[in-house]
Protein backbone atom coordinates (compact mmCIF):
# COMPACT_ATOMS: atom_id res chain seq x y z
CA UNK A 1 0.00 0.00 0.00
CA UNK A 2 1.14 3.26 -1.01
CA UNK A 3 0.74 6.76 0.79
CA UNK A 4 1.70 10.06 -0.67
CA UNK A 5 2.29 13.02 1.32
CA UNK A 6 2.08 16.43 -0.83
CA UNK A 7 5.81 17.87 0.83
CA UNK A 8 9.32 17.59 0.65
CA UNK A 9 9.54 19.37 4.58
CA UNK A 10 11.25 16.41 6.75
CA UNK A 11 9.01 17.57 9.79
CA UNK A 12 5.80 16.69 7.50
CA UNK A 13 7.08 13.71 6.42
CA UNK A 14 8.49 12.42 9.63
CA UNK A 15 4.95 13.51 11.35
CA UNK A 16 2.98 11.10 8.88
CA UNK A 17 4.87 7.94 9.55
CA UNK A 18 5.23 8.60 13.08
CA UNK A 19 1.33 8.72 13.12
CA UNK A 20 0.53 5.95 10.80
CA UNK A 21 2.60 3.55 13.39
CA UNK A 22 -0.38 3.90 15.64
CA UNK A 23 -3.26 2.52 12.89
CA UNK A 24 -2.61 -0.66 11.99
CA UNK A 25 -4.17 -0.58 8.52
CA UNK A 26 -1.51 1.82 7.91
CA UNK A 27 1.71 1.00 9.63
CA UNK A 28 2.91 -0.94 7.19
CA UNK A 29 2.26 1.25 4.05
CA UNK A 30 5.34 3.03 2.00
CA UNK A 31 5.27 6.78 2.08
CA UNK A 32 6.03 8.34 -0.44
CA UNK A 33 7.23 12.03 -0.68
CA UNK A 34 6.42 14.46 -3.72
CA UNK A 35 6.26 18.28 -4.84
CA UNK A 36 3.51 19.72 -5.65
CA UNK A 37 1.39 22.85 -5.30
CA UNK A 38 -0.73 24.10 -3.06
CA UNK A 39 -2.12 26.83 -5.89
CA UNK A 40 -2.69 29.74 -2.88
CA UNK A 41 0.61 31.09 -2.35
CA UNK A 42 3.42 30.59 0.12
CA UNK A 43 1.66 31.88 3.30
CA UNK A 44 -2.15 31.66 3.42
CA UNK A 45 -3.67 34.06 5.62
CA UNK A 46 -7.26 32.68 5.72
CA UNK A 47 -8.47 29.33 7.45
CA UNK A 48 -10.36 28.96 3.88
CA UNK A 49 -7.23 29.55 1.82
CA UNK A 50 -5.72 27.34 4.65
CA UNK A 51 -7.57 24.71 3.77
CA UNK A 52 -7.56 24.67 -0.10
CA UNK A 53 -4.09 24.84 0.11
CA UNK A 54 -3.78 21.48 2.11
CA UNK A 55 -6.64 20.00 -0.43
CA UNK A 56 -4.95 20.73 -3.54
CA UNK A 57 -1.53 19.52 -2.43
CA UNK A 58 -4.07 15.94 -1.46
CA UNK A 59 -5.69 15.90 -4.76
CA UNK A 60 -2.28 17.16 -7.12
CA UNK A 61 -0.50 14.04 -5.33
CA UNK A 62 -3.11 11.41 -5.80
CA UNK A 63 -1.59 8.98 -8.05
CA UNK A 64 -1.37 5.59 -7.64
CA UNK A 65 -1.82 5.21 -3.63
CA UNK A 66 -4.60 4.75 -1.73
CA UNK A 67 -4.25 7.95 0.29
CA UNK A 68 -2.58 11.16 -0.21
CA UNK A 69 -1.90 13.96 2.55
CA UNK A 70 -1.75 17.73 1.88
CA UNK A 71 -0.27 19.38 4.58
CA UNK A 72 -0.78 23.27 5.02
CA UNK A 73 0.01 25.96 8.09
CA UNK A 74 -1.11 29.14 7.63
CA UNK A 75 -3.36 32.10 9.23
CA UNK A 76 -6.89 32.44 10.25
CA UNK A 77 -9.05 35.23 11.49
CA UNK A 78 -9.74 35.41 15.27
CA UNK A 79 -11.64 38.25 17.26
CA UNK A 80 -9.78 39.35 20.76
CA UNK A 81 -6.84 38.59 19.77
CA UNK A 82 -3.55 40.93 19.70
CA UNK A 83 -2.83 40.55 15.91
CA UNK A 84 -6.53 39.05 14.92
CA UNK A 85 -4.50 36.53 13.48
CA UNK A 86 -3.18 32.76 14.79
CA UNK A 87 -1.75 29.96 13.02
CA UNK A 88 -2.82 26.51 12.00
CA UNK A 89 -2.33 23.34 10.60
CA UNK A 90 -4.86 21.67 8.30
CA UNK A 91 -4.22 18.04 7.11
CA UNK A 92 -6.16 17.19 4.39
CA UNK A 93 -6.41 13.32 3.34
CA UNK A 94 -7.59 12.20 -0.11
CA UNK A 95 -9.18 8.86 -1.31
CA UNK A 96 -9.68 9.27 -4.93
CA UNK A 97 -13.32 10.74 -4.64
CA UNK A 98 -13.37 13.26 -0.69
CA UNK A 99 -11.96 14.65 1.41
CA UNK A 100 -10.97 14.50 5.20
CA UNK A 101 -9.61 17.45 7.01
CA UNK A 102 -8.46 17.85 10.47
CA UNK A 103 -6.73 21.05 12.14
CA UNK A 104 -4.62 21.04 14.92
CA UNK A 105 -4.40 23.70 17.58
CA UNK A 106 -4.30 26.84 16.90
CA UNK A 107 -1.30 29.71 18.61
CA UNK A 108 -1.09 33.22 18.01
CA UNK A 109 2.51 34.61 16.76
CA UNK A 110 4.04 37.51 18.14
CA UNK A 111 2.79 41.30 16.64
CA UNK A 112 5.87 41.81 15.07
CA UNK A 113 5.89 38.74 12.66
CA UNK A 114 1.92 39.44 11.85
CA UNK A 115 3.18 42.63 10.38
CA UNK A 116 6.08 41.28 8.85
CA UNK A 117 3.25 38.67 7.18
CA UNK A 118 0.57 41.08 6.29
CA UNK A 119 2.92 44.64 5.36
CA UNK A 120 5.84 43.04 3.87
CA UNK A 121 4.25 39.97 2.06
CA UNK A 122 6.66 37.82 4.18
CA UNK A 123 6.21 33.96 4.97
CA UNK A 124 6.58 32.97 8.57
CA UNK A 125 9.79 31.52 8.31
CA UNK A 126 11.35 34.75 6.51
CA UNK A 127 8.99 36.69 9.14
CA UNK A 128 10.78 34.65 12.40
CA UNK A 129 14.46 35.24 10.80
CA UNK A 130 13.71 38.57 9.91
CA UNK A 131 12.23 39.23 13.63
CA UNK A 132 15.56 38.17 14.75
CA UNK A 133 13.44 34.73 16.84
CA UNK A 134 15.93 32.36 15.09
CA UNK A 135 19.28 32.09 12.84
CA UNK A 136 17.55 29.65 10.94
CA UNK A 137 15.84 30.77 7.98
CA UNK A 138 13.95 27.76 7.25
CA UNK A 139 12.84 27.66 10.96
CA UNK A 140 9.43 25.51 9.09
CA UNK A 141 11.10 22.75 8.12
CA UNK A 142 12.69 21.92 11.95
CA UNK A 143 10.92 23.30 15.10
CA UNK A 144 8.66 25.67 13.73
CA UNK A 145 8.19 29.35 15.12
CA UNK A 146 5.92 27.17 17.58
CA UNK A 147 8.50 25.12 18.87
CA UNK A 148 10.57 28.90 19.47
CA UNK A 149 7.50 30.43 21.13
CA UNK A 150 6.67 27.51 23.62
CA UNK A 151 10.41 26.70 24.27
CA UNK A 152 10.07 23.48 23.04
CA UNK A 153 6.85 22.37 24.31
CA UNK A 154 4.81 21.76 21.53
CA UNK A 155 6.92 21.51 18.40
CA UNK A 156 6.56 21.97 14.47
CA UNK A 157 6.25 18.41 14.19
CA UNK A 158 3.91 17.60 17.31
CA UNK A 159 1.66 20.52 15.99
CA UNK A 160 1.64 18.96 12.85
CA UNK A 161 0.94 15.29 13.88
CA UNK A 162 -2.74 16.73 15.70
CA UNK A 163 -3.85 18.06 11.91
CA UNK A 164 -3.12 14.60 10.85
CA UNK A 165 -4.89 12.94 13.74
CA UNK A 166 -7.59 14.71 13.39
CA UNK A 167 -7.96 14.05 9.73
CA UNK A 168 -7.41 10.44 10.01
CA UNK A 169 -10.30 10.49 12.36
CA UNK A 170 -12.76 10.21 9.62
CA UNK A 171 -10.85 7.36 7.63
CA UNK A 172 -10.47 5.26 10.75
CA UNK A 173 -14.25 4.99 10.68
CA UNK A 174 -14.78 3.88 7.35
Amino acid sequence: MKIKIASRNSVKIEALKEIIQDYPYLKDAEVIAVDVLSEVGDQPKSLEDTIQGAMNRAKNAFQDCIYSFGIESGLMAVPKTKTGFMDVCVCAIFDGKEYHLGLSSAWEAPKRIAEYIFKEGLDMNEAAYKAGLTENPKIGSAEGLVGIMTRGRLTRKEYTKEAIRMALIHVDTE
